[in-house]
């Protein structure tokens, strides 16, 4: 019995060494777990409560263009982090940031006037601490490059918030914001001045298939050439690149441009340089429109192609009188060389025949008068004349784009997309899809298969009379010949900006005239040469493209 008792004793002694065992190694397993695995993240939690926190990476996702070029978080520039009383107490500091940066000293007095504890200024490219007792020195990724490239359409935001206020940043924000981001942390003594030794930290989302960035359809190179074109031309107003075959936009321009890092410079100023004006500002398009009277009137009688109008330099409607481009009148003229030479006469002519109904009915089925939305808030619907604004001596504005139609440089191209597909209004859009942050596809913005809104015959008719335009009508200053000509029409447009009477220039049209590959819209603010700037603006663009595309 004794010797039982003793063999349960042992039995129960060896069970709890085994199960202390267990309990001491799980203890060393979890001790060694923590030490190791999670040694950084616990560092850096100990070092958030004894530190400042400077972001180093935007905490919002990429825009990518069409071929995954980053058109934000793009660039990195070092960036000196310092505390405001080192640069006052020390002049040698004072020198290397002046020496080293786009700072002179007035400038750099006044931009750490307003300043509380650590200063952040970007620094030229190649630098190294001077003092590495007051100043640290890291590489920073900025939202926004100083170019602005493509700045109304990838918007910006409210830095404060993380949220979106214009563009792509706007109409994305849930998806762009709060993504991955790369932050220092100084450490600071009880008198917040710097301990350098800072760590870093990285908080990376784990699951790499999340929703983190936006691709657009935009062509990072047809993008630039674009830009470069408008600002070496000092042109204000706005240019749209389209591909024919797709719907897709490959580039999108407005100016006067903006600085995204300096909002607050062009709130109160009246160029509306925060404008989109490709798609936020409408405007009257001039003899552009011609080009929707031509299709109306051939779209209900096919015989006007044969109809011979005159032209004694003016038009007359209800004692009215409108004036021809040309003062001294065209004489007789056949509708194709009255649209080459965009004869107003013959056009008021023609849309009396016709009627206001007719035209305005053409319009909307090019989609003016509404949005054609391609993945931008701000767009607006432009206008179109109706009730007794169709009436009258109206049909003679309206025939000649003038009066109360206002449209869009983006429905101008939209108009032109279905001509040059031959009477097919495809879906334009700017956005191409959601992907992760490495660019990977998860969401593909969704298309409708092409839609017939002008028969194929006529749409055809139009675009022969639009390579007329240019090689014997009002774009034959145009020189494309060599690389495959054109189509188009000019519009000159009378307008009020600024509380001022002005003349704005538009030419939109395809390349080349055979088999066209790009749709491209030329608006031009204050253009008092009529449409023969926008003309220059289109013809040095496809020149451009044509040489990164041969």
């Amino acid at each position: 019995m004794n010797r039982y008792r003793k063999n349960i004793v042992n039995n129960r002694i060896i069970k709890m060494l085994i199960i202390s065992s267990l309990l001491f190694s799980l203890l060393i397993l979890r001790l060694v777990y923590i030490q190791i695995g999670e040694h950084e993240k616990l560092k850096i939690q100990a070092l958030k409560q004894r530190s400042h926190e400077i972001s180093l990476y935007p905490n919002r996702g990429i825009i990518y263009d069409r071929n995954l070029i980053p058109l934000t978080n793009r660039e990195v520039i070092p960036t000196a982090f310092f505390y405001k009383d080192s640069i006052l107490e020390d002049e040698k500091l004072k020198q290397f940031i002046i020496d080293n940066s786009e700072f002179d000293e007035k400038q750099l007095e006044k931009y750490i006037q307003n300043k509380n504890s650590i200063i952040e200024i970007p620094l030229n490219l190649e630098v190294t601490s001077p003092n590495e007792e007051k100043i640290f020195i890291e590489n920073k990724t900025i939202r926004y490059e100083n170019d602005s490239m493509l700045a109304h359409v990838i918007g910006y935001i409210n830095k404060a918030e993380n949220r979106g206020e214009s563009g792509i940043e706007k109409a994305y924000d849930e998806i762009l914001r709060d993504s991955d981001s790369y932050s220092l942390y100084l450490e600071v003594d009880k008198a917040k001045k710097i301990i350098l030794n800072g760590e870093y930290e990285v908080s990376q989302n784990k699951n790499t298939m999340d929703p983190k960035a936006v691709k657009l359809t935009i062509d990072y190179h047809i993008q630039k050439i674009v830009e470069n074109v408008l600002d070496k031309n000092k042109i204000k107003g706005s240019v749209i690149v389209a591909d024919v075959d797709t719907g897709d936009i490959r580039a999108m321009a407005s100016r006067p441009n903006f600085n995204q890092n300096e909002i607050d410079e062009y709130l109160n100023r009246e160029d509306m340089a925060l404008y989109n004006k490709a798609i936020q500002v409408a405007n009257p398009p001039g003899s552009l429109f011609k080009t929707v009277v031509l299709l109306a009137a051939l779209e209900k009688d096919i015989s006007y192609l044969d109809k011979v109008f005159y032209c004694s330099g003016y038009e007359q409607i209800n004692n009215v009188p409108i004036k021809c481009n040309n003062g001294r009148g065209h004489g007789y003229i056949g509708l194709k060389d009255a649209f080459s030479k965009s004869c107003n006469c013959a056009f008021i002519q023609l849309g009396q025949e016709i009627g206001g109904d007719s035209i305005i009915y053409m319009a909307e089925k090019l989609g003016m008068g509404k949005k054609i939305n391609i993945g931008l808030i701000e767009e607006v619907e432009g206008n179109l004349p109706k009730g007794e604004e169709l009436k009258g001596p109206a049909i003679g504005n309206i025939s000649i784009g003038q009066g109360s139609i206002e449209l869009t440089p983006l429905q101008v191209t939209n108009m032109m997309m279905i001509i040059a597909n031959k009477g097919i209004k495809k879906d334009m859009t700017i956005v191409d899809g959601i992907t992760t942050k490495d660019g990977y596809m998860i969401k593909e913005f969704k298309r409708n298969n092409g839609e017939r809104v002008v028969s194929q015959y006529i749409a055809e008719i139009v675009q022969n009379f639009m390579i007329d335009v240019v090689e014997n009508g009002t774009a034959r200053s145009m020189n494309l010949k060599h690389i495959g000509g054109a189509g188009g029409k000019t519009g000159s447009a009378q307008a009020v900006l600024n509380r001022k009477e002005t003349i704005h220039g538009w030419f939109s049209g395809f390349y080349p005239k055979l088999k066209p590959k790009y749709v491209i819209t030329v608006f031009v603010e204050e253009s008092f040469s009529g449409s023969k700037v926008a003309v220059s603006i289109f013809e040095e663009i496809v020149k451009e493209i044509y040489k990164i595309n041969r």
